[in-house]
């Protein structure tokens, strides 16, 4: 394991060389976390989604989101995390747009599939990375530079992609209608039925084009999409669990916290502490 600190011996970025197995029990890591898998194929468990994958592909998950992978056979696979104090992809979000397409994105498939061509590309990342971290003083400026090409690579392969899984063959305008209101309303609306009628749909249709479009149900994807929010105060910001609660409309920070905690499996408390309070937390006071 190959790994940058700071100086109060913080967490900052990490390379490691692996296989599957590390990843067979789910588990949460404070970091977010970047999966190479050059060969092989499986299923991937990140928090509601089970998603079919063939490499070589590139995964993607947020801090404590839990995930695992289901695999017939182990295989390699690198494993990239970062600390948003090294990398904070929200601040970053013109140069790379990672935030919202890799990372953090309800109704994306969370991971790229990649060309040989891509592959030779991101092996030559990732060794220049390894090289990075021999040097007897690690560059910080360095591995941030590589750390951002990878991200921005990994970008427009999302952007570029025609042949997206996260995409229908058919598209639905009523569920992509349903996207945009979710992101106007998740706030006030968390019923499913607020939207089917938003929608001039039945409940139960509403539920089964969701699921089909999206492999989610509209209760999950609201869900998603207000534990998504709470992450990001939790996270980026200095408010306190009850102005937060108060933020995304609960009657209570008690009634927050229980939500919160049924959905990620870790208390709003512990997953601050865990992920750390990032020092964008003080910039977006200014």
């Amino acid at each position: 394991m190959k790994e940058l600190l700071s100086i109060a011996g913080e967490y900052l970025l990490g390379l490691k060389k692996t296989n599957t197995d590390l990843l067979s029990i789910p588990i949460q890591f404070p970091e977010y976390t970047i999966l190479f898998i050059p060969e092989g194929e499986g299923i991937y468990h990140a928090d509601f989604g089970s998603f079919n994958f063939k490499g070589p592909v590139i995964l993607f998950s947020t801090p404590l989101q839990l995930i695992y992978i289901e695999q017939s056979k182990p295989t390699p696979v690198s494993m990239l995390q970062f600390h948003t104090d090294f990398y904070c992809i929200e601040y970053h979000r013109t140069e790379v747009a990672c935030n919202g397409s890799l990372f953090s994105n309800i109704h994306n498939q969370p991971f790229i599939n990649l060309t040989e061509k891509d592959v030779q590309g991101f092996e030559h990342l990732l060794n220049d990375i390894a090289e990075e971290f021999k040097q007897e003083i690690p560059s910080e400026i360095v591995l941030g530079a590589y750390l951002e090409l990878f991200l921005a690579k990994s970008s427009s392969i999302r952007a570029k992609s025609i042949d997206d899984a996260d995409k229908p063959k058919e598209k639905d305008d009523q569920m992509e209608h349903f996207r945009q209101l979710l992101d106007e309303h998740y706030l006030t609306l968390h019923k499913p039925n607020d939207y089917a009628q938003l929608l001039s749909m039945s409940p139960n249709n509403f539920s089964k084009r969701s699921s089909r479009y999206f492999k989610k149900t509209p209760t999950q994807l609201i869900h998603e999409r207000i534990v998504l929010e709470a992450k990001k105060q939790l996270h980026l910001t200095r408010q306190s669990i009850k102005e937060i609660a108060y933020a995304l409309k609960f009657e209570d920070e008690f009634y927050f916290s229980r939500f919160f905690k049924k959905i990620t499996k870790i208390s709003p408390q512990a997953f601050r502490a865990k992920t750390d309070m990032s020092v964008m937390a003080d910039l977006s006071k200014q």
